[in-house]
C-alpha cells in the first residue's frame, strides 16, 4: 500500500472533512479527550550530550531527540516538537531539520505516533497526547528549554495534528508550523499562537483547494496571525520554505 492509499483509508475511516474544522464523528466522541497537554517546563536534572538519541520510551514506535552542537546547558534553548505524516516515523521529520537546527540552537523532539497516524485522526485525543507529555517530561530532564520558545510543527497528518493540539495548547506552544495540513480537529482553543503554513499547489494527496486554502482563511477569521506560503510542487516539505520555517520556529 502506498502513502496515498494510507491517507485515503485514514480519512475515509475517520470521516474527516478535509480542510474543515469539524469531523463527521459525533462531537462528543471527538472531544472525549480534550487534547490538553500537561507538561510544565522544569529545570533539567541531567546534562544532555549534543547529537541524536532515541527516547527509549515507546518500544518499536519511540521517537528521537536532537540536541544541536551549539547547545549550552546554561542558556535556555528553543524547542520544536516535530510530528511526522501518516505511515511515517520520527526520522522523516528530524533528518531534514538537523542541519537547519544547528546554527539556530534549536532542539528537536520528534515522538512517533502510537499507531499508523495520530490519535484524533482515527479516533479521539488520548494515547498520543499522553506519549507527547511523557516525551516532553523526558526532554525537560535533559535539556534547558526556554518556555517562551516552545513550538510544534508537522507534515501532512502531523501538520493537521500540530494545528489541532497547537490551538488547544496555545499556552505551551507559542508557534505552530504546518506543512501541507489537511484539517483542524475540534477542541477548546487557548491563546493565539503564531502560525506558519506551507502547501504545494500540485498536492494530489491533500489537494490545496480543499485543505490550506480553506484552513488559512478560517484561522485568520479566528484571529490567528498566519504566515502562508504556497509553492509549485507535490505533497512534500519544500526545502527553501523549511529553512524559513526553522528560523521562524527558533525566533524569540
Amino acid at each position: 500500500m502506498n502513502r496515498r492509499d494510507v491517507m485515503q483509508r485514514i480519512l475515509a475511516g475517520v470521516g474527516v472533512i478535509v480542510g474543515g474544522w469539524v469531523p463527521r464523528l459525533p462531537l462528543a466522541r471527538a472531544r472525549r479527550g480534550d487534547g490538553r497537554l500537561h507538561a510544565p517546563v522544569r529545570p533539567p536534572r541531567q546534562t544532555a550530550v549534543p547529537g541524536l538519541q532515541h527516547l527509549g520510551l515507546g518500544g518499536s514506535r519511540d521517537g528521537l531527540l536532537y540536541v544541536p552542537a551549539s547547545y549550552r546547558a546554561a542558556a535556555p534553548a528553543p524547542l520544536a516538537v516535530l510530528l511526522h505524516g501518516a505511515g511515517q516515523e520520527a526520522a522523516e521529520m528530524v533528518n531534514p531539520m538537523r542541519e537547519l537546527a544547528d546554527p539556530l540552537g534549536l532542539i528537536l523532539l520528534a515522538p512517533d505516533s502510537r499507531d499508523v497516524t495520530w490519535d484524533v485522526t482515527r479516533r479521539e485525543y488520548g494515547p498520543d497526547i499522553r506519549f507527547i507529555e511523557q516525551a516532553l517530561a523526558w526532554t525537560y530532564d535533559r535539556v534547558r528549554v526556554d518556555p517562551a520558545r516552545i513550538s510544534v510543527a508537522g507534515f501532512s497528518d502531523g501538520a493537521s495534528y500540530a494545528l489541532s493540539i497547537g490551538r488547544i495548547n496555545g499556552d505551551l506552544f507559542h508557534r505552530i508550523a504546518a506543512f501541507s495540513p489537511g484539517f483542524v480537529a475540534p477542541g477548546e482553543p487557548t491563546g493565539h499562537p503564531k502560525i506558519f503554513i506551507t502547501h504545494g499547489t500540485n498536492d494530489r494527496i491533500l489537494p490545496i483547494d480543499q485543505a490550506s486554502r480553506r484552513i488559512v482563511p478560517d484561522l485568520k477569521a479566528q484571529g490567528y496571525p498566519v504566515e502562508y506560503h504556497e509553492f509549485p510542487g507535490p505533497h512534500a516539505m519544500n526545502p527553501a520554505l523549511l529553512k524559513v520555517a526553522a528560523a521562524w520556529l527558533a525566533a524569540r
